[in-house]
């Protein structure tokens, strides 16, 4: 019986952070995520470019087909390679979208519908502001649905709901579900951390219509005291604080910057960099968002697991931005197992040429430390050297050339191969 499993697993530990100034550096809004997810799950960091589409043409998702759009705005996306969605990500605009599984006292639904991955890629693909994807998601979320197995696993289906942090340049909102039920916060200043559990309480600056009526239904809510999300939502004692990141973020005054939020990521003590028995931090990402819109969004991801033992390549959009093929898995087209029903009665080798030489790097981290060590202490400074001339880049008075950058993860993602070799 499968049915009592998604009630009793827990969700992934993922932690997703933003800053606003006055507590982030120089006018930036900075967002982060560290993606934990299960230990031997290989994530890619793709780029889809805008794109124009016919007339009742169709989109295959994970699971589900559902109709297109007439445009779609380029993306850039980590995603464990065997679904459609994303975990993380961002698009031409500067909205980025992060998503978080979680549990609620509604168990999620084993049906195959749109998985909260696919929902972070549709808000990006469809939203030029946070809160037109905010909008995207939901109109979706009340059309199809949510469900599905999260993880490529043949033996079990493990369901969530979902939580987002969706974050422009101007404002962020927390948006948080259960079934197609929602409620969401608006965020314009401080430090904001999302994980595993629900964080919305009484306030609420947009809703599902028929939320309040829905609860009181179930009889979870009598309609006199405060009306409070996560109390509502929440299985018993869960809707507890649970981001150590964010007091590190808040002590840096104003200070908060792409390294600070990255310090942040690679944090095992405070258990946002997850390494546990059955989760690792598969990818993550920062994002740099300048509130003055002459200035480009900068996007740095890892493609590899374990943000302290990675480094964080910086990409920013462009037209005619060049693939990376070494940071994306092989396809197997419709031999893939993920999309044969019966799912995943098989696991295909999805690791990409970075997370092999990244592979061998961890080993030799662990065989031989003095080697090890120098090589991360090449890295770092190869990271820095990326941070340094990014930060220059946002300095500037001049206007940046596209021709600079248009192979700037490229060149980035291959140096570090280099390196490894």
């Amino acid at each position: 019986m499968l049915s009592f499993l998604p009630r009793m697993a827990a969700a992934p530990p993922s932690y997703c952070f933003v800053a606003f100034p006055p507590c982030s550096k120089d006018g930036l809004v900075v967002f982060g995520k560290n993606s934990a997810r299960p230990r031997d799950e290989v994530q890619e960091v793709v780029y889809f470019a805008a794109a124009e589409h016919e007339p009742g043409s169709k989109v295959e998702c994970t699971y589900i087909e559902i109709e297109q759009v007439p445009r779609t705005h380029a993306v850039v996306l980590s995603r464990p390679s065997w679904l459609w969605g994303a975990e993380m990500g961002a698009n031409e605009h500067g909205v980025c979208v992060a998503n978080e599984a979680v549990v609620t006292r509604e168990p999620a639904s084993e049906s195959e519908a749109l998985l909260g991955m696919d929902l972070v890629r549709l808000g990006l693909e469809r939203g030029a502001t946070a809160k037109e994807a905010l909008d995207v998601i939901v109109a979706l979320l009340e059309e199809h649905g949510q469900g599905g197995n999260y993880y490529e696993d043949g033996n079990s289906c493990h369901t969530f709901q979902s939580a987002f942090l969706i974050v422009d340049r101007n404002e962020a909102w927390i948006l948080e579900t259960s079934g197609k039920y929602w409620a969401a916060e608006k965020i314009t200043e401080g430090v904001k951390c999302i994980c595993n559990q629900l964080s919305l309480t009484t306030k609420i600056d947009a809703e599902h219509p028929e939320l309040r009526n829905y609860v009181k239904s179930q009889g979870w809510w009598n309609g006199d005291s405060d009306f409070n999300f996560s109390e509502v939502f929440s299985l018993a004692d869960e809707h507890l604080a649970c981001c150590s990141g964010r007091e590190s973020l808040e002590k840096q005054g104003g200070d908060v910057s792409a390294q600070a939020m990255i310090d942040v990521l690679r944090d095992k003590d405070s258990g946002v960099c997850v390494d546990s028995e059955s989760f690792l931090t598969t990818a993550s990402i920062v994002s740099v968002l300048p509130q003055d819109p002459s200035f480009p969004c900068i996007h740095y991801f890892t493609g590899t697991p374990d943000p302290s033992r990675s480094i964080f390549k910086p990409f920013i959009f462009v037209d005619d931005v060049k693939l990376v093929p070494k940071v994306q898995s092989p396809s197997f087209g419709n031999d893939d197992p993920a999309k044969k029903i019966p799912r995943f009665q098989e696991k295909p080798d999805r690791r990409h040429e970075l997370y092999k030489a990244h592979e061998w790097a961890r080993s030799l981290l662990e065989s031989d430390q003095d080697k090890g060590q120098k090589l991360m202490r090449i890295m770092l400074d190869l990271e820095k050297q990326g941070l340094e001339a990014m930060e220059d880049i946002l300095s500037r008075t001049e206007i940046l050339d596209p021709a600079e950058v248009v192979d700037l993860f490229y060149d980035c993602v291959d140096t570090e191969l280099k390196f490894f070799k």
